[in-house]
């Protein structure tokens, strides 16, 4: 028995009454957003964020001068910034500022609310705008593979602070009895991992522990190893190509599958692997999107309505081109993962905890 397919409810019409004028006035709002997305992807990858939090209030000039940018492009910047109230500038004088409480989403990677490297995706994910066009008209999908590799540093950009503030702290000491096992020597599979975060920061926090990380691009993989060697955590941590549904070893005290379940073509042949895979007392967590509630989707956090746009461009297409059985999608829903869950072998299920985006599932077989 299978997982139905999709998402868990019908997001539904916001009814919301709007002349024509008030709703044009919202999608253009819409599309000053979308062209914003360009220039804090800019101002990420060029530190202009952190250079008005070190050194502002700054005229264009200064700004041009800390960044080795031209000034005249660093003062159309600062323009662009100043109409999203992303900087304020300083009455009677030709300075910005970026406010502190700004600086915490845009200039600090380390805050956890840092978001500006996400923006740096949005290169992959607008450049496929042709192949989305052609799969939505042919039914067939986009492979992660066919994107820049920007999206897979700009996809763990956006997640690495929330892992970085939950991981640890949270999520693992509410999974039963696992903290305890990892700390006398555990041994871990971070499935679809990525370029690598949660995997070394489960081996940073549990130094006996062997963690071993798996994905399927092999460009993730290798940025995975740069950093593993970079922080000295070689020895204990291993980064392989591998599929969800045929990563090898055995007897793991604890599988992760971070944000990318609903990204597999096969959700049920993943979940049986990671049964198969598991110690017969070991623990499989399940992190996905808390997308939206489940009897309205309209009124869905930023955070959900964000994880249901890309759902649309990215996370559906990729899982439609592995040619499974079907695709989740990334607001598929907790009866749909429980439901594979089980079909899987899996006898226990629990939602450990939750935040405004993200869910973290417990199950055991």
């Amino acid at each position: 028995m299978t997982a139905a397919p999709g998402p868990a409810a019908v997001p539904r019409a916001n009814t919301t009454a709007a002349t024509p004028e008030e709703f044009h006035q919202r999608v253009i709002g819409d599309a000053a957003a979308a062209v914003r997305g360009l220039t804090v992807a800019i101002g990420e990858r060029l530190g202009l964020y952190r250079a008005l939090a070190e050194h502002g209030p700054v005229t264009p000039a200064g700004l041009a001068e800390h960044a080795c940018i031209d000034r005249r492009y660093a003062e159309e910047w600062l323009h662009a910034q100043l109409s999203a109230g992303y900087v304020e500038h300083c009455r009677g004088t030709d300075r910005y500022a970026l406010p502190a409480q700004h600086a915490a989403v845009l200039a600090d990677p380390k805050a956890p609310t840092f978001t500006a490297g996400f923006f740096t995706a949005l290169r992959a994910l607008y450049a496929t705008e042709d192949a989305l066009v052609e799969a939505y008209r042919s039914g067939e999908g986009v492979g992660w593979a066919e994107h820049d590799p920007c999206l897979d540093t700009g996809m763990g950009s956006f997640f690495q602070p929330t892992y970085e503030h939950k991981l640890v702290p949270e999520w693992l000491p509410a999974l039963e009895g696992v903290t305890d096992k990892l700390a006398a020597g555990g041994k871990v599979a971070d499935v679809g991992c990525g370029v690598g975060h949660t995997t070394l920061l489960m081996a940073r926090a549990f130094p006996q522990a062997t963690v071993h990380g798996f994905d399927y691009s092999a460009e993730a993989i290798g940025l995975a190893r740069q950093l593993a060697e970079e922080e000295g955590l070689s020895d204990r941590v291993t980064f392989e190509v591998a599929t969800a549904d045929d990563y090898p070893g055995q007897d793991y005290d604890l599988v992760t599958l971070f944000n990318c379940l609903h990204d597999m073509g096969d959700p049920g042949a993943t979940a049986r692997h990671v049964h198969k895979s598991l110690h017969p007392r070991g623990t499989w967590m399940l992190v996905e999107s808390n997308a939206c509630p489940e009897d309205v989707c309209c009124d869905c956090a930023p955070a959900g309505k964000m994880f249901m746009s890309l759902s649309a461009v990215m996370c559906l297409p990729v899982a439609v081109a592995q040619d499974g059985p079907h695709a989740l999608g990334n607001h598929s829903g907790e009866e749909a993962f429980r439901s594979i869950a089980a079909d899987a072998g899996f006898t226990h299920w629990r939602r450990a905890v939750e935040s405004t985006a993200q869910i973290v599932y417990e199950a055991r077989p």
